[in-house]
């Protein structure tokens, strides 16, 4: 009966087709289908088909990783015009930490909150040589072998290969064998370059990101995907992104996890400039989380709730609208916190009470989605 009843109600949205289609498991679903969701209102419809894929994946199961994240440098000369954290180099407020704090920060984590991850990433500095992150690597193996190192960018792995005169894939390889386990997903923001020369024309272009991210899986690495949205990017090229990103998935499948989360732009030139005055809001990021579940159904199995920039809340409510990952506890994040909008750490106790009020059961899991413990 309560099927029926749901079949009913979605035959009244004007994305019904699209909705049954993604219930029934038809694939591929296309760069149309993405865009008539993406520009559809009707948010409600979206979140109630995309529990319902979550839940045949997971049940009543949520995870998050216990982790830190480890903002190695804030000196960058790509001069993003979204980001609150970088420093251009000589600036006073510019840092690098050494390798030995690195790894004194790792391990004193792993004592005190019982880490099993460190995302370590950073801006685009360069007069740090691939060595730097070889070092660091090997250390925190060394010193904390059961910590998994969930590292870099595609962008920073471009600024590395250029300080060494070397290729990206030279640069994944060496990496690897030092010791990251991951390839983290950031510097997508939305893969159009159309995009990328209003907020970030220094950076990496969408096409050299995507065959960075494919080196790494060709390489062994697994990694996650990420999409920046409400800057100056159109609902087409929200669909574009992620259509780019279900094409690569469909080639390597090594995407394990799909984020994706609004631009904050307190602080930023964005906000200064007078581009960008306010984030999202919640209802964009339901939207956007159910719709990232739709269309990443039987491809991309996890996907975040993005709490970092909408709260714990809206993390929550994310849970009833596909997300089946909570994310990290991020202790000791520093590149949102830049913005002044909210404080971004959270420890595993917080995230294990808001899985639980939510009406799921937690499970900690780590780099590769692996169970740790439950609750």
């Amino acid at each position: 009966m309560q099927g029926r009843l749901l079949q009913e109600f979605l035959k009244k949205s004007d994305i019904s087709d699209v909705l049954d289609s993604a219930l029934a498991g038809k694939r591929p679903l296309g760069l149309d289908d993405c865009i008539r969701l993406v520009k559809s209102d009707d948010a409600y419809s979206m979140g109630l088909a995309a529990n319902i894929l979550r839940q045949r994946l997971f049940g009543d199961r949520i995870t998050f990783v216990n982790n830190i994240i480890l903002n190695y440098t804030n000196v960058c000369v790509t001069y993003c015009k979204f980001c609150a954290f970088y420093r251009p180099p000589g600036h006073e407020e510019s840092y690098t930490v050494p390798k030995e704090e690195i790894v004194r920060r790792v391990a004193t984590s792993r004592e005190m909150f019982g880490i099993t991850q460190v995302l370590i990433q950073g801006g685009h500095n360069p007069n740090l040589k691939i060595e730097y992150y070889e070092d660091a690597f090997r250390a925190m193996k060394e010193k904390c072998p059961e910590v998994g190192i969930h590292g870099l960018s595609p962008s920073e792995v471009d600024m590395i290969a250029k300080v060494e005169r070397s290729s990206t894939k030279e640069v994944l390889s060496r990496l690897k064998a030092a010791g990251m386990d991951t390839f983290a997903g950031a510097g997508a923001e939305i893969l159009e370059d159309s995009v990328k020369e209003q907020i970030s024309p220094l950076k990496i272009k969408s096409g050299e990101w995507l065959r960075i991210m494919e080196e790494a899986h060709n390489a062994g690495l697994k990694s996650v995907a990420t999409m920046m949205y409400g800057t100056v990017e159109t609902e087409e090229d929200r669909a574009r992104h992620i259509l780019k990103i279900m094409k690569l998935q469909e080639k390597t499948g090594g995407f394990v996890c799909f984020i994706p989360w609004s631009f904050e732009p307190n602080n930023t030139e964005m906000q200064a400039q007078g581009l960008i005055k306010y984030p999202s809001g919640g209802l964009q990021l339901l939207k956007m989380i159910a719709i990232s579940r739709i269309m990443f159904y039987g491809l991309i199995d996890h996907l975040q709730s993005s709490w970092l920039t909408n709260g714990i809340g809206m993390a929550q409510l994310a849970l009833n609208h596909g997300a089946d990952d909570f994310g990290g506890t991020l202790i000791g994040e520093e590149v949102v916190s830049a913005t002044g909008a909210r404080s971004t750490e959270l420890t595993s106790d917080r995230i294990v009470a808001a899985i639980k009020q939510a009406g799921y059961r937690p499970a900690e899991r780590d780099n590769l989605y692996r169970t740790v413990r439950n609750f």
